[in-house]
């Protein structure tokens, strides 16, 4: 008998003991949980500590209250010039209202699935009215204003706040890029071979130029040697006028000289002439002069 009452005992302390186990919980600080009874919330907790629930009849779920960040992948976004990007976006939410999150997504990972779709309809309706221009001026603060004001809407509808969204980059896509290099190039080329004519015509026409006026220059000098040349003969011819004038023998003999040097300077020069022309007349002995 006293066995029996002691497993009985012993039954009912596992029985209180696996009841208190499933009917006491520890919330975190850095959560916020929902008690669910038969899958309807009836009870919100946000403050920390420990906590009791029915059990076998109330289930609790959690959910983060810290700032979370959102990370899509890179969309392409067709500006309203045309202009086509990359865009490469970020936000950071927090889930303010645990039941209406609970009761549109349910789980982080579906309220990621939709953030990620509220982001991207944002971002490509805010950009999608926007130029290029506009993206890389002042006005970008407005834009980016915009964009998270309208996620910001969107986002409370899952009881989600966004606390901020953010452009990390927006590249032209790499088939642009790639175009926009080769027509750069295809033009630098263009230019290249541009500024090349231009040098050789400049070229040339300097050289044009400096072979017309070397020519000038030459035929200048040409002239003024000519001048010179011929006021320098016509100098001599009167200063051998003026001297044959004062003595016509020496001039005469004098011219003789000159004649011999010319003639006779050649090697190897044969000449025939009776030695009494008048050619060797300075050859004989000169007469006595009184």
């Amino acid at each position: 008998m006293q066995e029996k009452t002691k497993f009985t005992l012993g039954g009912i302390a596992v029985t209180i003991v696996f009841l208190l186990f499933n009917s006491l919980y520890i919330l975190p600080q850095t959560k916020q949980a929902i008690v669910l009874q038969f899958g309807e919330p009836v009870r919100l907790i946000k403050d920390a500590g420990l906590k009791i629930k029915i059990p076998f009849i109330q289930n609790v779920i959690f959910y983060d209250n810290r700032l979370l960040n959102l990370d899509p992948p890179a969309q392409e976004i067709v500006l309203n010039d045309k202009k086509r990007l990359d865009v490469d976006s970020f936000t950071r939410f927090r889930i303010v209202e645990p039941l209406k999150f609970y009761q549109t997504v349910r789980t982080e990972e579906q309220a990621r699935s939709k953030l990620k779709e509220i982001v991207n309809s944002s971002v490509r309706k805010i950009l999608g009215r926007t130029t290029l221009q506009d993206l890389l001026s002042e006005k970008r603060t407005q834009i980016m204003a915009d964009i998270s004001q309208a996620v910001k809407t969107d986002a409370e509808q899952i009881g989600v706040n966004v606390a901020d969204v953010r452009i990390r980059r927006a590249d032209l896509p790499i088939e642009v890029m790639q175009a926009i290099n080769a027509r750069m190039k295809t033009e630098r080329e263009r230019d290249a071979k541009e500024f090349r004519a231009q040098g050789q015509e400049t070229a040339q026409q300097i050289r044009a130029t400096a072979e017309k006026e070397k020519t000038i220059i030459i035929a200048e000098a040409n002239k003024q040697s000519e001048i010179l040349r011929g006021e320098g003969e016509k100098e001599a011819i009167r200063i051998w006028n003026q001297a044959a004038n004062r003595d016509p023998q020496f001039f005469a003999f004098y011219r003789s000289l000159e004649a011999y040097k010319k003639a006779l300077k050649a090697e190897n020069t044969s000449m025939v002439l009776s030695p009494d022309a008048e050619f060797f007349r300075y050859f004989h002995r000169m007469p006595r002069t009184n």
